[in-house]
């Protein structure tokens, strides 16, 4: 059994209340870091425990925090990125709606140690009832002296408050965020500037993810080399992961980093194995943004080395034959899935949520969307597969913000893994005319149509 630091208390009756959350040990950080540790010494122990951003980045959480500008003496903020919006994620919301006061005790903390007296959480737009699940329990937090002014008499004063959002993919992008919260509508900024120099109204800021910032107090009240022996290699900590897809124990899981995929994939303490008899065919690591990975390399790396839960070793390979374990979106596919299918579904995603504001992209994912569309409606052409890699190559790269990155990776990698899929699509237009075509038949059964090895 792995260690828990998020989710230790979460099946406590009653722990999304103040009370309850009290009598278990909360806000013990903030009362250790006011009163005994300075703003520098509390960033200093979330340096050492290498926790590393769980939003998708993987950024160093206390080299961020190192980066804010001190020396300008303008007001400094801390913002919570609570706009959950990549598909196939929902960790945060899991945390917020049963644990809040955990998020609102490390963005006491985390601002504290940032200098900042005004801070932020802004949920996405549908989150509206976890938004009045963490409204009541600022109010709570504040009824009980752990915000306002002069807090437990050590003169550091802190206002929070949630702002939601409209339901914008793009808010997730830490600049556009930051635009919509300033009231304008959610575009990227360029940087430089970045906003640990001019953010938030042009004042230093740092932005970040919900699980980063809930696991600030374990770190205060124990220790950053505590955290750090934990994991493995840079991978240090536990990572709440979001597992969907055709497995038997669907759901919200933490897990120490360093734990193999198929120890994760096939253990009952984990997902279970495959919800029936029907094989593995294909897997998405880190949300609907990193590549696909056959079956052949999820278990094991190109290499022959165990394929292990941490960043190092799910992007081992580079994309050629790894991928990335960003914000923890674990979506398994057996082999009654269709990755052209699954691939057009990302790419109509991506389209409908392009802010439009770059070229590329703006044109770009809707290309990608109408030329997935056509070849999984069975109009496809033989040209459409390179069209394809043509588009999204043109788009990776080239915009103010990862969003055309996320848009192209997964149509890229399903071609790179799953051309011949593609291939079968366009040859055979009459056999995927059913949007369940590989239920009945699965591609492992007619790959040889395309010059495949059939496996029956």
């Amino acid at each position: 059994m792995s260690q828990k630091i998020l989710l230790d208390k979460i099946n406590v009756p009653g722990i999304k209340t103040y009370e309850v959350y009290r009598q278990n040990g909360g806000y013990a950080s903030v009362e250790k870091a006011l009163k005994t540790l300075t703003p520098d010494e509390v960033t200093e122990e979330v340096k050492k425990s290498g926790l590393r951003g769980r939003g998708g980045a993987g950024f160093p959480a206390g080299m961020k925090w190192s980066f804010i500008d001190k020396k300008s003496g303008r007001p400094r903020h801390l913002v919570c990125n609570a706009d959950e919006s990549e598909p196939g994620t929902f960790k945060d919301r899991f945390l917020m709606e049963y644990i809040p006061h955990l998020l609102i005790e490390g963005m006491i903390t985390s601002s504290y140690a940032l200098g900042a007296n005004l801070s932020y959480i802004y949920i996405r737009g549908e989150y509206m009832w976890v938004f009045k699940i963490l409204e009541r329990a600022i109010a709570e937090a504040k009824a009980a002296g752990w915000l306002g002014k002069n807090i437990l008499g050590t003169g550091y004063d802190l206002e929070l408050h949630v702002h939601c959002g409209a339901g914008a993919y793009i808010c997730g992008e830490e600049t556009a965020l930051i635009e919509s919260l300033e009231g304008k509508r959610g575009n990227p900024r360029i940087k430089p500037p970045f906003p640990a120099v001019s953010g938030l109204w042009a004042n230093p800021t740092v932005v970040n993810n919900v699980e980063t910032i809930a696991t600030v107090p374990w770190i205060v009240n124990n220790s950053g080399d505590d955290y750090a022996k934990i994991g493995i290699g840079r991978s240090t900590g536990t990572k709440l992961i979001s597992a969907s897809g055709h497995i038997k124990n669907p759901g919200v899981y933490e897990i120490e980093l360093g734990l193999s995929v198929d120890e994760f994939m096939n253990s009952d303490e984990y997902l279970g194995g495959m919800s029936s008899s029907r094989p593995l065919k294909a897997f998405v690591p880190g949300g609907s943004s990193v590549p696909i990975l056959p079956a052949e390399l999820i278990f094991k790396t190109a290499n022959g080395e165990d394929r292990l839960m941490t960043y190092e070793s799910l992007s081992d390979g580079g994309f050629a034959t790894g991928s990335m374990l960003g914000s923890g979106g674990f979506i398994v596919y057996n082999d009654t899935a269709c990755v052209v299918r699954n691939t057009w579904n990302f790419a109509r995603f991506y389209h409908h949520e392009s802010c439009g504001q770059c070229t590329p992209c703006r044109e770009g994912t809707g290309w990608l969307e109408k030329i997935l569309w056509r070849i999984e409606n069975g109009q496809g052409r033989e040209e459409d597969i390179e069209l394809l890699w043509s588009i999204q190559s043109k788009i990776e790269g080239n915009t103010i913000c990862p969003l055309g990155d996320a848009a192209s990776w997964p149509v890229a990698a399903a071609i790179r893994h799953f051309r011949d899929e593609f291939e079968y699509h366009v040859r055979f237009p009459e056999k995927i005319k059913n949007r369940d075509h590989f239920v009945a038949e699965p591609f492992s059964q007619v790959k040889h149509l395309v010059g495949g090895k059939a496996i029956v």
